[in-house]
């Protein structure tokens, strides 16, 4: 909460800010420029440089204003003609140093526009040494340190990498990133919050030098992972050639990732397609987009001729926005007349929404992520964030730097697991034993929250029953771990409160991905850690707008607001002017089931590679082999529009269109079009509604703009009701439920009650081993995953410079099964199981455990999926991507 508000006189002016704030800040809020090299609003104070101190009455020697806090009464000056002349010194003897060619690398710098205000220009030349290895975005020349030391603090104190380091002392301290050649030959995980803080360029992205300061900048959302961070696009000669951290959000407070940060080149790559094209006799040709959507509408009418409106599906995109989501399953269901719409959360978090929707009543995160700042204790199930949600990793790992206890449940061992105060490492399959034993030692102890048990849920006396037999030995044994360890973890969490729970794919796909979602949620209600600031349970959502697409409307069996469509029906159709069909659709998987089946005859794909990203790719296949059209709207040819695409409609990019994306913790944010659509490519929205006018829905479909398509959606779930793209302009994101333009929105859901009441019910659970279990014949068990510079299929990131920092897929294997089979670093390996081969190259690490490798999956060559099962979630039908029984031979 912000502090009382202090008074002060700072040049004759009365000015006011809050208590606690320092003078350098409370200056800035009030218009009052001091010159400062060494700060950034982002770090701790640290008064290297000097240049922002201050005569303040009754001092004796002029404090630096950065870590001076204000005090009632102060009267300070700023810029007195002896603090001006000590500034212009220190500059001098800054800029004697620094070279004086190539003016343009300081372009747009902080210490260039103070060399400037006061007169000051660089003495100095260039030397050769001080110029670092190359690196693919970052271009580094410490022949401009200053020495401010911002690079190094920003390394530790917001990424926690500790990769920039003070060397020498005196004339000769400066910067090097560990005493390295380059940062390439680091653990540097490139997210350039280095060269974004850096004053003088020494530091700096290859693209600003290469290409200049960008001529305009536009705010919009990295069209990533779900975290949903806020990122100022740089635009110059009508292309994206820079991308910046928002200081101000809420989400990433002033940094991105990787790929946040230099993840946009696919959005000018080479093989993008701009112009429709239909398959002829086999071959893709260009077409008009009057014949592309011609030949689109006339496969789904005839499919529709031939076997109604179960004979068409539709498969919307994570990556589009909300409106287009809401637009794309009002297309299935109304221009269609179909229920069969789905999206990738289906092979996702669907066991997330399902098990929280379950037992709490609302199937999406319970609390934000500024939690994480507010949260005793922290506990990571199934989740990699450092790779897989960056920001959400940095800002967890700093909170344990700062000693706050962590639970990591990884059967690898992750960076947050070596952090970890207790690090369990379960046998893939294994989670829910391992969540009931946990439940059993805080009942069996007497742990639990007896007070909020009997106000807020019902059914323990059931569920305590059915956990009794889960002891922490008997969850061991088959976990693989040791049980006291269960017992520290349980203990930890439920007498350190708030404990707030982090899960991700590790945990929901399982044949019990419902159930171990279920359980995690089980062990918040025991310690009382729902409703609180710092608790909670919180799915750490994969795609930009998965949560967005889900909430919706594309799932099978739910409406806008993921309503139930017997309790929403009514609503959407008032709204809508037409009945939604009656019953539940088929979902992502048994649409591609019914298309082998010969009963699924027409496939609309939006930003999907079911191919791909599907499991068991080789049934896969033989499925999509059986529709008649597969009309794909995608930026790229993808591995599914290649084999068996029929008419392609090229889309927007996430950087090509307005509207509105829903991250992972609820939060409702600005999209907005960055740069023209690229050639004849239009948004998802506009194909819709140009298809829907050709089947003679198109009424349904006639939206001026994204704002009037959110309004619908608006009306159609009360939850959002309060939250219109103006209010979104005027006030940045806002977290649902918001019913009213005058609700501040809910960062903490569960806090007075449940959706369905007061209470809440225990549901026993029986686990169900896999039947992807190591044997004679495939000895090992295989896990998958993404890694830090990819993001799923690489659709977007394969088409960027960021395959330089991770030129191909691995497979991490024990050193010890390594030598088992004569493997080395860099060896072709043949992963084989039931279902199908792959062919990827060895990484042995302690990483994993003997028995267990792991595969990223980001390639299209590598093609990992292909061995993956058929194993679905019994609630949900999400795939068992995590567990596969699988044979190892050096390729």
């Amino acid at each position: 909460m912000p502090g009382a508000l202090i008074r002060l006189r700072v040049n004759g002016r009365d000015v006011a800010a809050a208590s606690g704030t320092m003078l350098l800040e409370a200056c800035r809020q009030n218009g009052i420029e001091i010159p400062t090299l060494c700060s950034d609003p982002r770090l701790k104070p640290a008064s290297s440089c000097r240049l922002c101190e201050v005569e303040v009455a009754g001092r004796a020697r002029p404090p630096c204003a950065c870590a001076t806090p204000v005090e009632d009464g102060m009267v300070v000056a700023t810029h007195t003609p002896a603090l001006e002349a000590f500034r212009r010194t220190m500059l001098e003897r800054l800029a004697a140093d620094l070279p004086a060619e190539d003016p343009a690398r300081m372009a747009g710098k902080p210490f260039q526009k103070l060399l400037e205000a006061y007169g000051v220009a660089p003495l100095g030349r260039r030397r050769a040494d001080r110029k670092q290895a190359d690196h693919p975005y970052l271009d580094v020349d410490l022949s401009w340190c200053v020495a401010c030391g911002r690079c190094v603090r920003i390394c530790a104190e917001v990424q926690g990498q500790d990769i920039w380091t003070f060397m020498g002392r005196g004339a000769d301290l400066g910067v090097s990133p560990g005493g390295a050649a380059g940062l390439m030959e680091t653990a540097c995980v490139s997210c350039g919050a280095c060269a974004d803080t850096c004053p003088t360029g020494a530091i700096e992205d290859g693209a600003r030098l290469a290409q200049g300061l960008p001529d305009r900048w536009i705010r919009t959302i990295c069209p990533y992972c779900g975290t949903g961070c806020e990122v100022d696009m740089g635009v110059k000669g009508g292309r994206i050639t820079e991308a910046r951290p928002v200081l101000s959000s809420p989400v990433s407070q002033g940094h991105l990732c990787v790929k946040g940060r230099y993840g946009f080149g696919f959005n000018d790559a080479p093989d993008r397609i701009t112009e429709p094209m239909i398959r002829r006799n086999g071959v893709w040709e260009a077409a008009t987009w009057e014949e592309a959507l011609a030949a689109a509408a006339a496969a789904l009418r005839q499919a529709l001729s031939v076997g109604g409106p179960d004979a068409v599906g539709v498969l919307a995109s994570s990556r589009a926005t909300n409106e287009e989501n809401y637009l794309a399953q009002k297309f299935a269901r109304l221009a269609l007349g179909t229920p069969h719409v789905d999206c990738c959360a289906r092979v996702c978090h669907a066991p997330s929404a399902a098990g929280l929707g379950q037992t709490f009543g609302t199937g999406a995160a319970t609390n934000g992520y500024a939690d994480i700042e507010r949260a005793a204790l922290l506990m990571v199930v199934g989740a990699n964030p450092t790779e897989n949600h960056p920001i959400v990793g940095a800002r967890i790992r700093q909170r344990v730097r700062a000693g706050v206890p962590l639970i990591v449940v990884d059967p690898r061992r992750t960076e947050l697991a070596e952090l970890a105060t207790v690090h369990l490492a379960p046998r893939p399959g294994t989670n829910l034993p391992l969540l009931q034993a946990m439940a059993q030692v805080i009942l069996g102890e007497g742990l639990a929250d007896g007070a909020f048990l009997a106000a807020r849920t019902e059914g323990i006396e059931a569920f305590a029953a059915s956990v009794q037999a889960w002891t922490p030995e008997r969850a061991a044994d088959l976990c693989g771990i040791e049980a006291e360890d269960i017992r520290r973890a349980a203990r930890l969490y439920a007498t350190l409160r708030p404990a707030m729970a982090f899960h991700g794919l590790g945990l929901t796909e399982h044949r019990q991905g419902t159930d171990g979602v279920t359980a995690l949620a089980h062990l918040a209600l025991l310690t009382g850690n729902v409703g609180l600031p710092g608790s909670g349970v919180n799915p750490l959502r994969g795609q930009n707008n998965v949560q967005g697409s889900a909430q919706m409307g594309c799932e099978p069996s739910r409406l806008t607001g993921y309503q139930k469509l017997a309790e929403a029906r009514e609503i959407h159709a008032q709204v809508w002017g037409a009945e939604p069909p009656q019953g539940p659709g088929l979902n992502a998987l048994e649409m591609i089931d019914a298309a082998g089946e010969g009963r699924m005859k027409a496939l609309l794909v939006i930003g999907y590679d079911p191919l791909l990203s599907h499991p068991n790719a080789l049934e896969t296949a033989e499925n999509l082999n059986g529709l008649e059209a597969l009309i794909v709207v995608d930026l790229f040819l993808t591995e599914t529009a290649r084999a068996f695409g029929t008419v392609f409609l090229p889309a927007a990019s996430p950087f090509e269109k307005e509207g509105t994306y829903m991250n992972g913790e609820r939060r409702v944010q600005r999209v907005r079009q960055v740069v023209p659509p690229r050639g004849g490519s239009r948004t998802d929205g506009t194909i819709l509604s140009q298809l829907a006018e050709r089947l003679g829905a198109g009424s349904h479909f006639r939206f001026p703009d994204a704002a009037a398509v959110w309004d619908e959606a608006r009306r159609t779930w009360p939850a959002i009701a309060g939250i219109s793209h103006a209010r979104l302009d005027r006030e940045g994101g806002v977290q649902w439920p918001c019913p009213t333009e005058g609700h501040p929105g809910t960062p903490v859901l569960h806090a007075e009650g449940f959706p369905r009441g007061e209470r809440v019910r225990f549901r026993p659970l029986a686990w169900q081993p896999s039947p992807e279990a190591p044997d004679a014949e495939y000895p090992f068990l295989l896990n998958t995953g993404r890694n830090l510079f990819h993001f799923n299929a690489a659709t977007m990131t394969r088409r960027t410079r960021l395959r330089e920092l991770a030129a191909e897929d691995l497979l991490e294997i024990h050193p010890a099964d390594a030598e088992g089979l004569a493997l080395t670093e860099g060896d072709p390996v043949r992963v084989e199981s039931r279902h199908g081969a792959f062919i990827l190259r060895a990484h042995p690490t302690d990483r994993v455990r003997p028995g267990e490798p792991f595969a990223t999956f980001h390639s299209a060559a590598a093609f990992v999926n292909r061995a993956t099962g058929p194993g679905r979630d019994a609630v949900t039908g999400t795939p068992e991507y995590k567990v596969t029984a699988v044979r190892l031979q050096k390729g």
